[in-house]
């Protein structure tokens, strides 16, 4: 029988830049245990059943599959969210945005919306961190709502809430203080749609016309009539698409136009105020 330590050390998956975190995670799920197990018991020898769950989880691996989906959860911001293959894996670049938006907004009541939610990651992270807001995510797959919705139940979380919308489609009449989005943003013939994780997340999620900035142009047209006066939209975007995001904000009118850097130093969100 192989130990944790071998089995490790023996682990190739040359296509992965985090291949040993991969082996870990991947590990510790078929052994059913933390993966600090892993390091507190490097001798231990799996079973049978162990071992073939786990070269079963590699074989999938190896196929270029995203660690998040054969786990089934991914972590975001303080909480563990499940994911399924119709919705985004949540990213830590996105907390980029949940933290500018705590930074930015005082914790006082506020009506919150989430456009295309996915996994209800950014909806959620705000909902745990605020309890006095009403946080309401959308989507236009039925199966990301009821993701988000399973994701919500489990944490315990009710002041969100989630519903079945395109963009603003279902939203008529209604206002918020505060409007957020991760929408598509990669264009249509960008070379990396078929390189790593994304080639097996949805296009649909991807992917927003020639220059990828379909969607974001569409939301930003229709954020006024959903907006309270002095509300604030705040969008993620591609690493080189700042400032045509900014163009945009300001030629519709909003005021206090800028974009936040992430970790590695790329202007990954844009914000703007809508008048008072």
């Amino acid at each position: 029988m192989a130990s944790i330590q071998s089995l490790l050390d023996s682990v190739a998956l040359p296509d992965s830049p985090t291949a040993r975190l991969d082996a870990e995670l991947l590990l510790a799920a078929a052994l059913g245990k933390p993966r600090s197990y892993l390091r507190t018991w490097p001798e231990h020898e799996p079973d049978d059943a162990q071992l073939a769950t786990f070269s079963a989880m590699l074989e999938r691996r190896r196929a270029g599959e995203p660690v998040a989906y054969i786990l089934g959860h991914q972590g975001f911001w303080s909480l563990e969210l499940e994911v399924a293959p119709h919705t985004l894996i949540p990213r830590p670049d996105t907390e980029l945005l949940v933290e500018t938006v705590l930074q930015l907004v005082p914790a006082t009541p506020l009506r919150v919306l989430d456009l295309g939610t996915g996994t209800g990651a950014i909806a959620l992270a705000l909902a745990s961190e605020r309890g006095g807001w009403t946080v309401t995510g959308v989507d236009r797959i039925a199966e990301a709502v009821a993701l988000a919705e399973r994701n919500r139940q489990r944490l315990k979380l009710d002041n969100a809430e989630f519903r079945q919308s395109s963009w603003f489609e279902a939203l008529a009449g209604e206002r918020f203080g505060l409007i957020v989005s991760n929408p598509p943003y990669i264009a249509a013939q960008d070379r990396h749609l078929a390189e790593g994780d994304v080639r097996f997340e949805p296009l649909s999620a991807l992917v927003a016309g020639a220059d990828g900035l379909d969607d974001i142009r569409q939301i930003i047209g229709e954020a006024p009539q959903h907006l309270e006066v002095g509300g604030w939209l705040l969008l993620e975007h591609g690493y080189d698409q700042a400032e045509a995001v900014r163009a945009l904000l300001s030629d519709a009118g909003f005021l206090a136009v800028e974009s936040r850097r992430d970790l590695g130093g790329h202007e990954r969100i844009s914000l703007g105020r809508w008048p008072a």
